[in-house]
């Protein structure tokens, strides 16, 4: 079987990081493993742990990344891993057992670049399992397959992702310019280049959502902004999915303000968005606490609320510093012109 690197950014991880490289190193897979973990500059006891799992293990190797930013992470372990299968997996990911011998298979018998699944989001309190609701319903996040799962098949991009070396050394790795929307960004350039993108439901990953309404929101104002950096850097890769939230928060603004200046009428809008996802959190909390199912709504908006808002107010100077940052990709193996 092809020997297989394991990739890991990681900030603050303390709390997952260990179980997190557990589920990594008992994978159910003959060939030969590594894991490579970016440290960047946290406040916790990640360094401490990370140190520890070294010792531990042989087949764990950490590398510094003093930006702190995700894709400089991958970049520098990426650099630093060896093997010709590469796998992304967050300090916050766990893996299924079988997920990396699936996903070479996988690449094996659809000839794709990189394949990936679903992002399981499971919550250890009420908040959280509230978030996962809302992150694996369509009222949620409408009809991305690696949130709420579906058919396998070609797709514009994955969760995390496992990788042949060769299409990221051909891109030249993560744009370090993206803070957030990296994974969707290189997927894009990968499939421009004639390569595929394959999702399939057999690989899942577990992922801890945020644990406040306050992360949360700044996780998805992050993902809007970053994500209309996207839309601006590669013309045609929006869609109206990713146009829904930033058209709610409009619909309700204007909403709120014609019922407070003009007509009471103004306010069915936002009335209208509340019973909605009042309505569809009925489904999406099925099996749930009945605390958790109350914080489902207020997760749902927070998600939409704040995605839209960074989408609006993503600056477009973020753009064009994408753009100017940008280097022509070099087929692996030739040389780089000035």
């Amino acid at each position: 079987m092809q020997p297989v690197s394991v990739i890991m950014p990681v900030l603050n991880e303390e709390r997952y990081l260990r179980t997190s490289v557990r589920h990594i190193l008992e994978q159910e897979y003959d060939g030969e493993l590594e894991v490579v973990i970016a440290l960047g500059p946290s406040t916790d006891r990640t360094d401490e742990i990370a140190a520890e799992l070294v010792r531990e293990d042989p087949r764990v190797t950490t590398v510094p990344n003093p930006t702190g930013r995700t894709p400089a992470a991958l970049n520098a372990a990426i650099e630093a891993s060896r093997h010709p299968i590469v796998v992304r997996v967050d300090g916050h990911g766990m893996l299924s057992p079988n997920y990396i011998a699936t996903a070479v298979r996988l690449l094996e018998e659809t000839g794709a670049q990189n394949v990936g699944g679903v992002m399981h989001a499971e919550g250890e309190n009420a908040w959280e399992e509230a978030v996962a609701a809302a992150m694996t319903s369509r009222i949620g996040v409408g009809n991305a397959a690696f949130h709420t799962g579906g058919e396998a098949g070609p797709a514009e991009t994955v969760y995390l992702g496992v990788f042949r070396r060769e299409a990221l050394e051909r891109q030249g790795g993560y744009n370090v310019e993206f803070v957030r929307a990296q994974d969707w960004e290189l997927n894009f350039r990968i499939r421009e280049a004639g390569g595929l993108i394959w999702f399939s439901p057999e690989l899942r990953v577990q992922y801890r959502p945020r644990p406040s309404v306050r992360a949360l929101a700044r996780q998805y104002k992050d993902y809007g902004r970053w994500r209309h950096v996207v839309a601006r850097y590669h013309r045609g890769s929006i869609n109206l999915r990713y146009l829904a939230p930033p058209a709610a928060v409009c619909a309700i603004a204007a909403g709120v303000v014609v019922g407070a200046a003009v007509t009471p009428l103004g306010f069915v809008v936002p009335a209208g968005y509340l019973a909605a996802i009042a309505a569809g959190s009925v489904p999406a909390g099925k099996g749930l606490s009945l605390k958790a199912r109350l914080r489902i709504p207020v997760a749902l908006a927070t998600m939409h609320m704040a995605w839209g808002y960074g989408f609006l107010t993503s600056p477009r100077s973020l753009a064009r510093k994408v753009v100017a940052s940008r280097r022509p990709a070099v087929p692996a193996g030739e040389p780089e012109t000035a």
